[in-house]
């Protein structure tokens, strides 16, 4: 037998080499890769680990299908820990060197504004599944949670109209949603008649855990002979303590009732709800919710999670309805190149869990139903009131002088986030 001289030995193990590192390329190139971007420690991983489970369990049964474009997805998990700047840290990554084709992830404002330059300076693309403040409006993120006018607005009209308040407590944790929530808040409460003496206005640190002299402020403002309301925009773990304090200090449903936006059935499942029976919180969805939709999805949750017990809450609704509808938007645009798919995605509608149709609007928000539920001593929501029609998410609030005149409309010929309908300019990022 010849043998090979020395050159043509290394040609032949060089060559097996490429062989295997295209092989390795082609298999890489095999699977499309989902980024998922929820804190897993810290003060918010009470409410976002869920949500990273959530998007194992949407991406575990569409592989089930067969996966999307004839290839299986891949769940790329990061943790960013509760930490601001390490969300943009890990989206960067995620981005330039997992390549991934979407990002699933964020829940606090101040998280997703960290991630915010970073997609639009990669052009990624941002699937964002909690209720925020509004005023803003990306080409590169798609805002499933809802905006102010479709939570905020209409709790403060409920408990304005249902209830009869008149003074207003607004107590949020310090940072972007809870200020500029409050602020659409407060100038909606004086257009409709509410003076300033009447409303309170409180921030607290993340993981707040003294409340007792912040609800005795509460109880003594709410003594004044007029009937008062707490609009809570407390997120995270500071919660628990927050609502234990309230029970503590006697403050029932019935004489101050607080409606929350963030507090939903995952943040129950670890207190002793009895004291807080007939508290309200505003979302657009509700496990309770009675429906063909719902009832699939919960018996979907129970099996992927092996736990009977775990709860389901609107954020995993918004991701449920997200992804779904990125699926949509990727078949129909043939790739899941992000122009073509942010091009495609306006317009695609996908049923929600509660009876409806969402729709992604050119704003990049969608449509969604508000319910307001009052909290039952097992931790779930009685729904006590609903809009009898979708509200369509509005990007710019109309009770912000300075926004009123700003639409945000991503489809030809506007294409622009914040586009001044007076001067007919688009003042920030366009296509």
């Amino acid at each position: 037998m010849k043998q090979l001289s020395h050159l043509q030995a290394f040609r032949t193990i060089a060559a097996a080499a490429l062989l295997s590192l295209a092989a390795v390329g082609a298999k890489a190139e095999d699977t499309i890769k989902v980024g998922i971007l929820h804190s897993l420690s810290g003060t918010m991983a009470i409410s976002e680990t869920t949500l990273k489970d959530t998007m194992l369990m949407l991406i575990d049964a569409q592989n089930n299908k067969g996966g999307l474009l004839g290839k299986k997805l891949e769940a790329v998990v990061v943790d960013p820990a509760s930490n601001w700047p390490l969300f943009a840290e890990k989206a960067r990554q995620l981005l330039t060197k997992d390549k991934v084709a979407a990002i699933f992830g964020c829940w606090t404002s101040v998280s997703r504004k960290s991630v915010l330059p970073v997609v639009e300076e990669l052009n990624g693309l941002l699937f964002y599944p909690v209720q925020y403040e509004g005023e803003e409006s990306s080409k590169n993120v798609f805002y499933t949670g809802a905006a102010p006018n479709q939570q905020a607005i209409p709790a403060v009209d409920y408990l304005m109209n249902d209830f009869g308040a008149e003074r207003w407590v607004l107590a949020g944790t310090d940072y972007v949603y809870p200020r500029t929530t409050n602020k659409i808040l407060e100038a909606y409460l004086k257009s409709k008649g509410v003076a300033e003496k009447d409303i309170l206005i409180n921030y607290t640190p993340f993981g707040h855990s003294d409340w007792q002299s912040i609800v005795a402020e509460i109880k003594k403002f709410g003594s004044a002979g007029k009937k008062t309301a707490v609009v809570s925009t407390v997120n995270g773990d500071a919660n628990i303590p927050f609502y234990k304090e309230l029970g503590n200090q006697g403050i029932s449903a019935e004489a101050i009732p607080v409606v929350a936006f963030s507090v939903g059935e995952e943040e129950l499942s670890g207190i002793d709800t009895k004291p807080l029976v007939g508290h309200l919180a505003a979302w657009n969805y509700f496990m309770s919710i009675d429906t063909t939709k719902n009832a699939e999805f919960i018996k979907q949750w129970h099996t992927f999670i092996k736990d009977t017990k775990r709860v389901t809450n609107d954020p995993m609704e918004a991701h449920y309805i997200g992804f779904n509808m990125w699926v949509k938007a990727v078949e129909k645009a043939g790739t899941t190149e992000p122009d073509a798919v942010q091009r495609a995605i306006i317009g695609v509608e996908y049923p929600n869990l509660t009876g409806g149709v969402a729709k992604m609007l050119p704003n990049h928000h969608i449509t969604k139903p508000v319910f307001i539920g009052e909290i039952q001593d097992d931790g779930q929501f009685l729904t006590v009131w609903q809009t009898d029609k979708l509200i369509e998410g509005d990007a710019w609030s109309d009770y912000l002088p300075e926004s009123k005149p700003i639409i945000a409309d991503w489809t030809p010929p506007i294409l622009c986030g914040n586009f001044n309908t007076k001067t007919k300019k688009c003042s920030g990022q366009n296509y």
